[in-house]
């Protein structure tokens, strides 16, 4: 795990739960659907510009839809996380990626999210908080008792680790 006394860069190990495409998807529909729906009900209410609004229900409906269709899984893919006895890994994103790797020592605050969506979804989210301009290292979409065991896991760890985590 370590190289010459640092943690060795390496990509995460572990995918996200596999609930969090379908978590993804509704958040895809949220974004991407209202406007088309909108001028969708216009085309058929407003006898006079029904064209327009069928058109602009179309050109709004194409990009959303393709947004909908590609974006989840892809992020599936991207989307990985591991925690060891030395540091937090983790990928995300879809167009930007980012990969970020966090030294126990480093870690500050670990915290765990449950918004309403993620709740359908059996999911969790997991913010590990350093001193770092770069922010914090958030692990979306895990399932539940797996956030709460990386959790229980980095507490562990880091409170076992020397450092001053600044």
């Amino acid at each position: 795990m370590e190289h010459n006394g640092n943690v060795r860069l390496r990509p995460p190990r572990h995918r996200v739960g596999s609930r969090a495409i379908g978590w993804w998807t509704l958040q895809s529909a949220l974004f991407a659907l209202p406007l088309p729906l909108t001028f969708g009900i216009l085309s058929l209410s407003i006898p006079p510009t029904r064209a327009f609004f069928a058109w602009a229900t179309l050109i709004s409906a194409v990009p959303g839809l393709l947004y909908m269709a590609v974006m989840p899984a892809w992020r599936y893919r991207v989307h990985r996380w591991e925690a060891t006895d030395q540091a937090v890994y983790a990928a995300s994103g879809w167009l930007w990626q980012q990969w970020r790797v966090v030294p126990l020592s480093r870690i500050q605050t670990v915290d765990t999210l449950r918004g309403p969506l993620q709740q359908m979804f059996g999911l969790s989210g997991v913010t590990v908080t350093t001193a770092s301009a770069a922010g914090a290292v958030k692990i979306k979409g895990l399932d539940h008792r797996v956030a709460d065991d990386l959790v229980a896991h980095l507490t562990r760890f880091t409170q076992a680790t020397p450092g001053d985590a600044t």
